[in-house]
């Protein structure tokens, strides 16, 4: 190798270390990406009142059950694909890809969904240990999960979770928006009041 080729290799060599140094600086000087997570909805007693049925805000603020095997379950069960959302602040919990039939009467999901909106907490109530699952955004109660039943799904894990707890919205419809939460209590009451009116004559 003559003295002309050996200048070209070594200006050839330092241009390539000037670019991966400049392409390094670069990297290293970028802003760390911050994962935003959603604002907390906090409400009064009174407040969620007005958007809730009777029957969710037991179950949700209160740390209720709903009874096994009962109208929110059937219809659960009859709910093709789609996605289910915190009844108190719409934020995702779960999706039909999730859920499973447990035959324990309340709607059961084999892992949260990928927004990751659902806390799980110990609970030592009744005297018992449990873990006790929470909508992160607004802490309402959802129910709780079990582990290791024997149920053959990828994470042998159940959420038991209530169905007054949850708002589905079908694939591909809208994303329920947090002022739609007035309008979904006025149509759940007056669908309850239809179900519960006498026949006509």
């Amino acid at each position: 190798m003559n003295l002309r080729h050996t200048a070209c290799l070594l200006a050839a060599t330092a241009l390539v270390a000037i670019a991966i140094a400049d392409d390094k600086a670069a990297t290293t000087n970028k802003p760390p990406t911050v994962e935003t997570q959603p604002a907390k909805v906090v409400k009064t007693d009174a407040e969620w009142r007005k958007l809730l049925t009777p029957e969710q805000f037991r179950v949700t603020r209160t740390a209720g059950t709903e009874r096994p095997f009962g109208e929110a379950y059937e219809l659960f069960n009859k709910q093709g694909e789609g996605t289910y959302f915190c009844v108190c602040c719409n934020a995702e919990l779960f999706t039909s890809k999730e859920k499973f039939h447990s035959g324990c009467g309340w709607p059961s999901f084999y892992d949260t969904s990928k927004a990751k909106g659902v806390l799980e907490r110990r609970d030592t109530t009744l005297g018992m240990t449990r873990i006790e699952t929470v909508c992160k955004r607004c802490d309402a109660h959802l129910g709780h999960v079990f582990e290791g039943e024997g149920y053959k799904t990828p994470t042998d894990r159940r959420f038991c979770i209530n169905a007054a707890a949850l708002r589905f919205v079908p694939a591909n419809a809208a994303k329920p928006d947090l002022k739609d939460l007035e309008q979904s209590k006025k149509d759940a009451l007056k669908a309850r009041a239809e179900e519960e009116a006498p026949p006509k004559p």
